[in-house]
Formats: structure tokens, C-alpha cells, sequence
């Protein structure tokens, strides 16, 4: 009687567990751990994503310059630094703080062996100061060459580290002006809030963070162009790995700098994607947003013809911009430009060897020396002395309430004020389609074309089936997702899209409750989301992103956009529902439907915010979400307006953790 009793309950209990599946009864329902081996199956590896985003950028590369004649070029250069400081480095700046003449404050005088230091605050931008020492002559009298040097990412010792105290004592025993700078998050200016990448805030309230950097070291080139004994036809820059990117940066958009001396500080575009650590793709700063948007380094460097000019690179780098690697398209494509002037003979190249890594030691320090000694016509001395300060004896003092980046940005912020959404609908739709115009305009939007979606693997088993898909896009790059569905469900099932900030692979629980009403759901990992991200590259690809004029924002929300509408083909279902968990997911989800308003029914968000404020306050740090920190975004658009632009999707905001 057991066998027959068995298949008799078999029998009368398969459409009783259909009808409990339907009706949301809790047995025969899937759940999470059903899900859990297809979610976490690797689709696409890191090293195949990183691939094809080295392939996408490596397009966006401009070739270095190649003018015609001297003429030719000079007259490009005068548009390209003008264009440059406008359009990029001061995008969104007051012009009262740009043109701001320098506010320098002494407060204390050291002595020093032929030398004297003078102890410096200055005035960046209102409410936040930097900090300096002024090295010159003991005998000071006339006229002397005068030279910046700024900080590279020295560590604690900021502007009191070794080689840089050196580097400025010899300079002053050779008799010209050293003015030594703090830098952002170093020495003096060491808060944590000062970090580099706390430069993409002010992006965000549409103040281009490049402006900051850019007018702390132009202060200082300010500050020696207006001091008393200064030469200005001898004015020089130097400095080592951020400082050596500093140095281009000026001396290329500067004209009152008459000689430089880079080293170490930075590269053209296709070495840094075609060398193998991703850490070589530099820090924010170093690829601005728009910075290299149809220019690179190579024309910055040709920005100094027919001005003398030192690139000094290391062969054994150990940090970033080895010799070898970036020689060819900072020195060697550049020479035939000076060469347009008959001044071949200004542009040199130094390789170190000893100790070959990433270093200002003695070996650069003499070339330096010697560089400027024949460009500025002042004695060389061979021989460095040992007079060597503490950290403390060099302390300028700083205001204790003084701004860091990030309080900078907090302020920007709190003054931005944008008009109301307007309430009647008449109003409203015009007032969308300009919006929505607008936003286009500020993400640089390009509608994304699915080019193929692989099939990578299938399943079928314990009442659920499922598709793994990598979605190739026309541009070369990739989303990819995992399709479920309860096993008897129709084709035409209604469809939810599911986006999760920590990848398809932790949405198994929000999968499972959609599946169990009956639904199919698309697990979708966009751009930098996901495991084919999670060697934690994304962020430093997203900054080089921005650096060539694409927003990283939109082109996730473009792959959201193309995937949700082949999904909604291939159901053929009028409507799709989105389900978002997180900040970031909130983000891609609202400025999809922002762009494209038919194309959800409903969008549920899961642990987002409010507000785009969120990322200022608690703060959300860059590598954090790095997409959000779109140029102006902030400045123009919050969530409650890409909410409003995404009519007629009903929007639905759970609490976000900081608001239970």
C-alpha cells in the first residue's frame, strides 16, 4: 500500500503546489539559496571587463600634436591654454576668486646656513588656506631667478621631507628664490578631508575640482611674480610624481613660467591603459574631467615650446611613469615641435638610473641644478649641504577652522539654488522636455546599442529555469545578467528588472519574492557593478572616463535603458518593473527613466537616499560610487527631479539606513 499512497499524493499534489505557488503559499516557493550557485557563476572575468575598457579608451586617445610650422603652433597654444582654463580647469569658478590677486601672510623668519626661510600662509580661495616657505639668499639684492617647487604625495612630511628641503636650500645658496608648497592632504594640510579624491565633491556641486589644485600652486607662481626681487623673465616650476604633474599642468597653461623641470609626474593616455597595473592610471586630479577630452599630455608638453624644459623619468619607477614606458610620446613626440622654433636644443631628457625608483634623490637634484643654472644664468655649486629642518620647526600655522576640500564643498553646496519643479501639468511638460534636454546635455548622453546578448548558460531544475547572459554592446562594452523564471510561467510573465549595488549575486532574496509572484526578473549588473568588477578597478577607469569627456553615469544608464527594452521585446510586455537596492542602483534606475519616461512602470528602491546631498554629507567617498560624481550634477538635478522627469513611473523610496 506505501508505494501506491506515494504516487497518489504525488499525483493530487502537483497542481496543489502550482495553485500555492500562484496564490504566494510558502510551499514549493523559491527562495535565495535556490538561486545562490547561478547568481555568484562568473559571466564576464575582471580581466576580460578591464580588456574591453582599455579597447573603449584607447579610441578616445588623441594623437600628439604635429603643426605645420612654429607659427602654426603658436597660435594653436594660445587657443588650446585658453580654452583649457576656461572650458576645464575654472568650469563653474567665480571669476572674483580666479582672478583674486595672492594674499600672502608671514609669519616667522628662520635662519639657515647662507640662507634664510621665510614662513608663509596664503590665501587659496576665502576660508581656506595653504602654507609655505619662502627659501632665498642671505644677501639678497636685485634681481634673482625664482622657482616653485611643489609637493608631490610625499606623506606626512609634506613640505618638510628631505629631498625637497634640499632641493630648496641649494637653490637658495645658488641665489634665486625657492618657494616651497604645501600640498592637499599632506604635511600641513593633512585632514583627511583634504584627500584628492574629495575633488570629485565639488565636481559633483559643479565647481571643477582641477580649479582648486590649479590656484595653489598658481598662487605661489603669483606670489614670486609680484616679489620685489624676482626676475620675471626667470621664473621656473619643479617638483616630483604629483609635483611633477603639477609642474606640467602650470608651466603648460602659464606663460609666466620661463623653464620646468617635471619628474616623474605624469604620462599620455595610451601608456597609462597599455601598461599592466591599473594603479599606474594616477590619481583624480591627474585625469581631470575633460582634462583629456580631444587633447593629452603630449600637447601640454608641447604647450612649453619653445620655453626650456627638463622631463626627468625614472627606469625603475617603482610607483608609476617609468622612462621606458613613457618617453616616447612625452619626450621623443615632441622634439620636432621645438625643433619648428630652431630650439630642439630646449627640450631635454633625463632617465635616472641610481637609484632608478620613484625619486627627487641626488641624481635628478643635479640635473635640476644644473638645468637651471644654464637657463637662468646663475653659478652652479656642486655640492649640497646638510641643514635639514624638523617637521615641527617648518609648521607656518594654519587657522583652526580652516576649509578642507570637502567643507569646500559643503559650502558650494549649501549655496546652490535651483528653480521649483512646477506643479500643474500643462507647465510640467514643457518644463520636462527641457529638463530632460538639459540632463542630456550634462551626462554627454549617447543611446547605447545592444549588439548581442550571449546566451552563457541555462538551467532547469527544482521548478525554476534560468538564462545567464553577457549583453555586448556596440561600443565594446558589456552588462551582464541572470534570467529567472518559475518553470509553467508564460512568456509573456509580467517583468521585473532587479539592479543591486553589491552585484546580481546578493540579490538572490529579491529575486526569489518576484519569482514567487509569479514574475520573471532580470538580475542586471551594469558597467562597474557587479563581479566583473569586483578586482575593484572601476573607479580608476571611471575617473579616466571623465577624464575623456564620457560620464560614466550615462553610459550605465544607457546600458539600462537598451537591456530594459530588449527585455520588454522579448517578453513582449507594454510594462517593466524596476527594483533597485542602493545608492548607486537609485542613481542608474532614476536617470534611465529620467531620459527615457516609458520605460517603467514602477520603479521601488531599496536602501538609497533622498538626496544626491547624502554623498556630501555622510560623505559617500569617490571609489565608493564612482559614477555619481558626474560634473554638475548636483548642481543641476537632485533625485525628487529625475523622479518628477521619470513620469508616469510611480516611484516608491523605502528609508535609506542613515534615515530609520
Amino acid at each position: 500500500m506505501k508505494p501506491f499512497y506515494l504516487a497518489v499524493c504525488r499525483f493530487l499534489c502537483v497542481p496543489m503546489l502550482l495553485t500555492a505557488f500562484h496564490s504566494r503559499v510558502a510551499i514549493g516557493q523559491s527562495s535565495p539559496g535556490q538561486l545562490a550557485s547561478v547568481l555568484s557563476e562568473e559571466i564576464q572575468s575582471p580581466a576580460i571587463a578591464v580588456f574591453q575598457m582599455k579597447q573603449y579608451l584607447l579610441k578616445k586617445a588623441v594623437k600628439p600634436p604635429a603643426p605645420a610650422s612654429a607659427e602654426q603652433w603658436t597660435t594653436e597654444s594660445k587657443r588650446l591654454r585658453e580654452r583649457l582654463l576656461k572650458n576645464v580647469v575654472f568650469h563653474g569658478w567665480p571669476q572674483e576668486w580666479v582672478n583674486a590677486p595672492p594674499r600672502f601672510e608671514e609669519t616667522g623668519v628662520l635662519a639657515g646656513k647662507g640662507y634664510r626661510m621665510r614662513k608663509l600662509r596664503y590665501e587659496i580661495v576665502p576660508g581656506f588656506y595653504g602654507a609655505a616657505i619662502l627659501y632665498e639668499p642671505e644677501n639678497l639684492q636685485g634681481k634673482v631667478p625664482a622657482i616653485v617647487n611643489v609637493n608631490g604625495h610625499v606623506g606626512p612630511p609634506g613640505k618638510a621631507v628631505e629631498y625637497k628641503q634640499k632641493r630648496c636650500i641649494h637653490f637658495a645658496r645658488q641665489g634665486m628664490l625657492a618657494l616651497n608648497l604645501e600640498w592637499f592632504a599632506f604635511g600641513e594640510l593633512s585632514d583627511k578631508e583634504n584627500g584628492h579624491w574629495f575633488g570629485a565633491h565639488l565636481d559633483l556641486v559643479g565647481t571643477h575640482h582641477l580649479g582648486l589644485f590649479y590656484l595653489a600652486m598658481r598662487k605661489g607662481l603669483d606670489y614670486l611674480y609680484e616679489h620685489a626681487n624676482a626676475d620675471r623673465n626667470r621664473l621656473g616650476v619643479t617638483g616630483l610624481s604629483g609635483g611633477g604633474w603639477q609642474t606640467m599642468v602650470l608651466s603648460a597653461l602659464d606663460e609666466r613660467v620661463k623653464a620646468a623641470v617635471p619628474v616623474a609626474g605624469y604620462s599620455a593616455l595610451a601608456p597609462k591603459l597599455e601598461v599592466r597595473r591599473y594603479g599606474d592610471l594616477g590619481d583624480l586630479e591627474q585625469s581631470a574631467t575633460d582634462l583629456i577630452d580631444g587633447q593629452d599630455y603630449t600637447h601640454l608638453t608641447a604647450l612649453m615650446a619653445p620655453r626650456p624644459t627638463l622631463i626627468a623619468h625614472n627606469n625603475q619607477d617603482d610607483c608609476c611613469f617609468r622612462a621606458g614606458i613613457v618617453k616616447p610620446l612625452n619626450y621623443d613626440a615632441i622634439r620636432p615641435i621645438f625643433k619648428l622654433y630652431g630650439k630642439e636644443d630646449l627640450l631635454t631628457w633625463h632617465e635616472n638610473n641610481d637609484p632608478g625608483d620613484h625619486n627627487y634623490q641626488l641624481d635628478n637634484r643635479m640635473q635640476a641644478y644644473s638645468f637651471f643654472s644654464k637657463r637662468f644664468n646663475v653659478p652652479m655649486i656642486q655640492k649640497e649641504i646638510d641643514d635639514l629642518r624638523t617637521y615641527e620647526e617648518l609648521v607656518v600655522g594654519l587657522p583652526q577652522d580652516n576649509l578642507t576640500i570637502l567643507g569646500f564643498a559643503r559650502k558650494l553646496a549649501q549655496a546652490i539654488t535651483r528653480p521649483p519643479i512646477p506643479p500643474d501639468a500643462n507647465t510640467r511638460q514643457s518644463w520636462s522636455a527641457a529638463e530632460r534636454d538639459r540632463l542630456k546635455t550634462l551626462l554627454r548622453y549617447r543611446a547605447a546599442t545592444l549588439q548581442r546578448p550571449w546566451v552563457i548558460a541555462t538551467t532547469k531544475a527544482k521548478g525554476l529555469e534560468t538564462k545567464s547572459y553577457l549583453f555586448e554592446m556596440a561600443d565594446g562594452l558589456c552588462a551582464n545578467a541572470v534570467w529567472v523564471r518559475a518553470i509553467g510561467q508564460p512568456d509573456n510573465a509580467p517583468v521585473t528588472v532587479i539592479l543591486n549595488d553589491k552585484g546580481k549575486s546578493a540579490a538572490g532574496a529579491e529575486i526569489a519574492e518576484r519569482v514567487n509572484r509569479g514574475e520573471q526578473v532580470l538580475a542586471l549588473d551594469l558597467l562597474f557593478i557587479g563581479d566583473a568588477w569586483k578586482d575593484g578597478s572601476g573607479p580608476s577607469y571611471a575617473q579616466i572616463l571623465h577624464g575623456t569627456g564620457d560620464r560614466a553615469l550615462s553610459l550605465i544608464a544607457a546600458q539600462l535603458i537598451e537591456v530594459t527594452q530588449w527585455m520588454k521585446s522579448r517578453a513582449n510586455v507594454p510594462n517593466v518593473r524596476l527594483e533597485c537596492n542602493g545608492l548607486r542602483s537609485q542613481a542608474a534606475g532614476l536617470t534611465a527613466a529620467a531620459l527615457n519616461p516609458t520605460l517603467f512602470s514602477d520603479i521601488v528602491i531599496h536602501q538609497g537616499a533622498s538626496s544626491l546631498s547624502y554623498l556630501l554629507e555622510k560623505p559617500v567617498e569617490y571609489r565608493e560610487a564612482p559614477e555619481l560624481f558626474c560634473l554638475d550634477l548636483y548642481k543641476h538635478f537632485d533625485f525628487d527631479r529625475l523622479t518628477a522627469l521619470a513620469a508616469p513611473a510611480r516611484v516608491t523610496l523605502g528609508k535609506a539606513p542613515h534615515e530609520r
